[in-house]
């Protein structure tokens, strides 16, 4: 006769042993249902969880700042390009009136074709240039918006330097200067604004377009039913696995 509460005898009592293929840490009756769902292991502190957001932006502010100079020296070339390329407005002095010498041409409007002509060839080769640059650490959202905005703020750089590089805009001096029957240039000026844009959108296009064809591509996690990848030791690594094995998987 056993006394209530006695705690049993471990020399009689039945020892179960673990299944051999059991997994360390998981519950018994996961290991005994084939049909229960993969234990996933434990997850891998990173080093860079202890790193501060101000450290994380720091390399991609750099990148953007850099991208916006890089914009703002093409810029230079820019208003240097359409100040010797724009087509000059030839103006004539008939007494004390100044008067266009063609008073159907089309300078003015050949002006801005000029203008959206070099931006588009500006924004093309600052994204093809930032693109290779980058192209190791995959780009990033600091290219696009440095190339966004260096280009704007380079197509207005080139607009207002181009200005002060062309014709001056005191027409009366410059009447004054050749007198009567005389001819010169008008300043160039841009009629159209929206060619300020030309620019950052080309390098828009053309950076997605060199994204989407060469970029650079990470690879697709494995799927849950993957089979499980052995890491050194025996253990389940996380690489490519999809937590421990099953019992219709083991050998």
């Amino acid at each position: 006769m056993t006394v209530p509460n006695t705690p049993p005898d471990p020399a009689h009592a039945d020892v179960q042993a673990a299944p051999e293929d059991a997994v360390p840490g998981a519950a018994p009756d996961a290991v005994s249902d084939p049909y229960a769902p993969p234990q996933w292991p434990a997850p891998v502190a990173s080093d860079t969880q202890g790193t501060s957001l101000v450290q994380r932006l720091l390399p991609e502010v750099r990148i953007g700042a850099g991208v916006v100079v890089t914009c703002l020296v093409a810029g230079l070339v820019m208003a240097a390009l359409w100040a010797w390329l724009a087509p000059k407005v030839p103006l004539v002095v008939d007494g004390d009136r100044i008067l266009y010498l063609d008073p159907e041409g089309e300078q003015r409007a050949g002006a801005d074709a000029v203008f959206a002509i070099i931006g588009l060839g500006a924004g093309i080769l600052t994204a093809l240039g930032a693109f290779l640059v980058t192209r190791r650490r995959g780009g990033g959202i600091a290219v696009a918006l440095g190339l966004a905005v260096g280009g704007l703020l380079g197509s207005v750089g080139a607009w207002r330097i181009g200005q002060w590089l062309g014709p001056g805009k005191d027409l009366i001096g410059e009447a004054r200067r050749v007198g009567n029957g005389g001819h010169f240039d008008a300043n160039i000026d841009l009629g159209a604004l929206g060619a300020l844009l030309v620019w950052p959108m080309a390098a828009m296009v053309v950076l997605l377009a060199l994204s989407a064809a060469v970029g650079k591509r990470e690879e697709d996690p494995p799927p849950y039913w993957a089979p499980a990848a052995q890491a050194p030791g025996g253990s389940v690594g996380p690489v490519g696995s999809a937590g421990p094995q099953g019992p219709q998987d083991r050998v």
